[in-house]
């Protein structure tokens, strides 16, 4: 995204998944509320690595940890709608990896909004980062 202040498309991503807005998610001014949209981010992340079977989050030996997260606005939308989240892998390190997430509604071709997070991968037990095994990394590569 480098700091671009126009929306992305959806040929910019690599994997979608439908999240389907709740009534709690809309605010007094009758829109999502904008901390709503990093709840989908985490939802969409962290359901494509338990469906591709590299997240455990119940007994995993590693989770990832969120370091750093921003998102950009464009435009509105409202319960009840459904949201396709697009991710793709932008950076991926030893034992982090910088997850980008747009958001479209209505099959709008331009994103509603767009950020990224950065997870940080360490052992569950000492908290320390550890290299991102195989299994994972080949996941995360598909969304390259």
């Amino acid at each position: 995204m480098s700091g671009r202040q126009i929306p992305d498309t959806r040929s910019e991503y690599r994997h979608f998944m439908t999240i389907t807005t709740r009534w709690m998610d809309n605010d007094v001014y009758g829109h999502i509320n904008n901390v709503q949209y990093y709840s989908y981010f985490d939802t969409a992340v962290n359901r494509y690595l338990i469906d591709n079977g590299v997240l455990d989050i119940h007994h995993g030996e590693i989770i990832g940890l969120v370091v750093e997260t921003h998102c950009n606005y464009f435009s509105s939308t409202a319960f009840p709608e459904d949201i396709e989240a697009g991710i793709r892998v932008a950076r991926l390190g030893r034992s982090s990896v910088r997850y980008e997430i747009g958001l479209f509604v209505n099959s709008r071709e331009a994103a509603i909004a767009q950020g990224h997070f950065i997870h940080v991968y360490v052992g569950r037990g000492s908290q320390q980062p550890v290299d991102i095994p195989e299994n994972l990394r080949a996941a995360l590569s598909a969304l390259s």
